[in-house]
């Protein structure tokens, strides 16, 4: 970016040394003396009452200190949900309950001297269960008569808990029935997504220990630490005065630490004995006990008239939440609210979404939260209809998309979990995207009808993305920034850093305001007695969010230095003075002064102040970042296998702060999704057990499976971001289902509609077909 300094500019991680030669960074890196280790008994059964527990035998095991089962907690209500406050998702969840709803709900929890007398103890807890029916599909747990998962007293938030029913979304704009009957063509066809599991290289870890004071510290792997604060009092019933959260370095979150799962129990732990406590997830406990994306099943009618406008667009979500309803609501609405709006020219517009219980594992937050499920849909539902129109994909998708200056009557009528708010696109350069993104995979040159002859046959496919910024009139962020004796500065913000580089990003932003190096930036991030509020990293807030409130901050840091600056140079123009390597200088007089010596003067000499200030920022809108995604995937006939060779991402984050770390987030998002697509997929048992909860039969992608990945990034400016910026790290994933899937369909003429795209569905396609 012409004219900055430090914005536009790839200047290394500022935490990356420090990774890069193990310094003792992460939650676990850290051991306190006299620790007490925590495991968990997880039920066996699906659905099932507590007849009975008796934890006497386990408890005379000696250096065996606490057992907590439902007898001895809290039963309060509350969801664990990191979600601003009023949270959209039900009260359905307490620390441990008599009844268990899914293999691999809490039932009771031992703290011991060390982790293999834990394990020890756990195998002598008695507990007798009654069980109860199961329901493990969504269609059929809606049905009268299904067992019904949650009939406790006391939930709140659940819209029909009879029903099994979370949550139901019904949103309309014009008359979608005399769309379609105005339509010259019209399409429908239906996916379903399955569960997933984000694979973090860090599990969840969370310690917890007394202060001087004897106040509660919790030290957690987590992406909302003033949520995990204020969630874990509610549960304790403690005031939040009582309690601090620190965030160390996370080693990956993607959604899963948007959650209070281990939090409240090794906080209550630590409370009654007053010891160390810590309690970190194995890999197995990561994937049936945290938390999944939400296997979803959409079904997306397009109506289109000749000249190729959409005329009418229907989608229907069903959403599998299992056993409980955390962040059903938010995630299911975003499944429309992030995809209907990119097509904006259809005047009818139609989406309903139920999201049900399952006595399956939790879905959760995972990146592309809704939108994933959403576009992988659309997406292709759009490809099909250019087909019968005879026009190529991505000129459908230049005369349909939004614009700027120009809204979608979704952004108004649907936000995540309640009312959203109309805006307009200040920034996009959509058919820029597409074009570059043709000519880079030579789409015109490749485009192809389905083969026959070959053994393996290549083909290409696209897919349109938006997503968004924050969540507008909700989401705020807070920052502080104070200036040093040597002219450097404090940076203190709330945001979390989760490892895409936002701590970076804040020191960029704060060097381009003030005027220094990012080297004489010290921030510090995530500590809920030191910094400022801020609502945590979701929702693809932390550049626009996070990095506004400090964006904000900092320019009312520099008002204070020119205002100081004037008495030193006797000028009272602040507009002559500019802010450079580390000094202020006037471009009408050619004095300077050193930043160093302005907080002398300052701090020690006249009108004594600390230069310093702390400001907040919350949008009224959610810009959306563009992405215009391209694959070339190779299908071999005979064993059915999928072997993507290059994919092509041009995108639009508005102003890229930092273009390498950008580049980084796209390509890992897209890896991320090329995972889902292909390999990632959860398998259970009859009786709703998980049976490949381990890397060996639950295959993520590795670098052998990894294509050419190419970034484009097209330069807009979004007004309301910092310096122009908008996000970047989540719209990515929501790419290669359906540019894979429509990429299959152009080499093979064959479409699969349940998810993943397996060699065993590749070669049950070609059956089907006759091919």
């Amino acid at each position: 970016m012409n004219g900055f300094e430090y914005i536009g500019k790839n200047i290394g991680k500022i935490d990356a040394m420090a990774l890069a030669t193990g310094q003792p960074l992460f939650t676990d890196d850290i051991s306190f003396p006299n620790t007490l280790h925590i495991k968990i008994l997880y039920s066996p059964h699906a659905h099932a009452i507590i007849e009975d527990i008796d934890t006497s035998e386990a408890e005379k095991i000696p250096r065996v200190k606490l057992i907590l089962t439902y007898k001895n907690t809290p039963q309060v209500l509350h969801t664990t949900a990191g979600q601003g406050w009023p949270e959209p998702s039900p009260y359905d969840t307490c620390m441990f309950n008599k009844k268990v709803r899914y293999v691999g709900d809490r039932v009771a929890a031992v703290a011991a001297e060390t982790e293999e007398i834990a394990y020890e103890a756990l195998k002598h807890i008695k507990v007798n269960y009654k069980k109860l029916p199961a329901v493990f599909d969504p269609e059929e747990a809606m049905k009268e008569g299904a067992p019904v998962i949650h009939d406790e007293e006391g939930i709140s938030g659940v819209y029909n808990p009879k029903r099994n029913i979370v949550s139901h979304i019904e949103v309309k704009a014009g008359d979608i029935e005399k769309g379609f009957e105005e339509s010259d063509v019209v399409v429908e066809d239906t996916f379903e997504m399955q569960y997933a599991q984000h694979c973090p290289i860090e599990p969840h870890a969370t310690i917890t220990y007394l202060d001087e004071y004897g106040r509660l510290v919790i030290r957690t792997s987590t992406q909302v630490p003033f949520h995990v604060r204020r969630i874990v009092a509610q549960v304790l019933e403690i005031p939040v005065q009582n309690i601090r959260v620190i965030k160390p370095r996370i080693g990956g979150g993607f959604g899963v630490k948007q959650e209070i799962i281990l939090e409240e129990i090794s906080a209550f732990i630590t409370l009654k004995t007053s010891r160390p406590a810590r309690l970190v997830f194995t890999r197995e406990e990561e994937f049936v006990s945290s938390r999944t994306r939400h296997p979803m099943k959409v079904t997306v009618k397009i109506g289109a008239k000749k000249n190729g406008i959409f005329n009418a667009i229907k989608m229907y979500a069903l959403s599998n939440n299992g056993a409980y309803g955390t962040h059903g609501l938010t995630v299911t609405s975003n499944t429309g609210s992030k995809t209907l709006p990119l097509y904006n020219k259809a005047p009818n517009i139609e989406f309903i979404a139920d999201v049900a219980y399952t006595n399956l594992p939790v879905a959760g937050a995972y990146r592309g939260y809704g939108a994933t499920q959403g576009y992988a849909a659309l997406e292709q539902v759009v490809d099909e209809i250019a087909e019968k129109l005879g026009m190529g994909p991505a000129e459908i998708r230049k005369i349909n998309h939004i614009k700027v200056g120009e809204t979608s009557p979704i952004f108004k009528a649907l936000g995540e979990g309640r009312e959203g708010v109309t805006q307009y696109i200040q920034s996009e350069a959509t058919d820029k995207l597409l074009e570059l993104g043709t000519k880079e995979i030579g789409w015109y040159e490749k485009i192809r009808k389905p083969a026959k002859e070959a053994t393996k046959v290549r083909g290409i496919g696209m897919a349109l993305l938006m997503q968004g910024s924050g969540i507008p009139l909700i989401d705020m962020g807070a920052a502080t920034i104070k200036l040093n004796e040597d002219g450097s500065f404090n940076v203190l913000y709330g945001g979390t850093d989760i490892g895409t580089g936002l701590d970076t990003v804040v020191a960029q932003i704060v060097s381009e305001t003030l005027g220094v190096k990012p080297e004489q930036i010290i921030v510090y991030a995530a500590d809920t007695d030191v910094t400022p509020f801020d609502k945590g990293a979701y929702a693809s807030s932390g550049t626009f969010i996070s990095g506004g409130a400090v964006y904000n901050a900092a320019l009312k840091v520099r008002e204070q230095i020119l205002e100081v600056t004037k008495e030193i140079f006797g000028e009272f123009n602040t507009k002559d003075f500019i802010l450079k390597d580390g000094f202020v200088i006037s471009e009408k007089s050619g004095k300077k002064v050193s930043l160093s010596e302005i907080a002398y003067q300052t701090l020690y000499l006249k009108k004594q102040q600390q230069i310093m200030a702390t400001s907040s920022f919350v949008s009224d809108s959610s810009p959306p970042p563009f992405a215009a995604h391209f694959i070339e995937i190779e299908v071999d006939k005979e064993t059915g296998i999928i072997t993507p060779i290059k994919y092509v991402a041009a995108v639009d984050c508005g102003v890229a702060i930092n273009p390498e770390l950008a580049k980084g987030q796209i390509i890992g998002s897209i890896v991320n999704g090329i995972g889902y697509a292909l390999t990632e997929e959860y398998k259970f048992s009859q009786t709703g057990k998980l049976i490949n909860s381990n890397f060996m039969e639950y295959r993520i992608p590795s670098s052998r499976d990894i294509p050419d990945i190419k970034t484009i990034l097209v330069e807009t400016y979004e007004p309301k971001g910092p310096y122009g910026a908008k996000s970047v790290a989540e719209i990515n994933i929501n790419g290669p289902i359906p540019a894979i899937g429509n990429a299959l369909y152009n080499a093979l003429g064959i479409r699969i509609h349940k998810l993943p795209y397996t060699p065993e569905k590749v070669l049950e396609a070609l059956k089907n077909k006759g091919a």
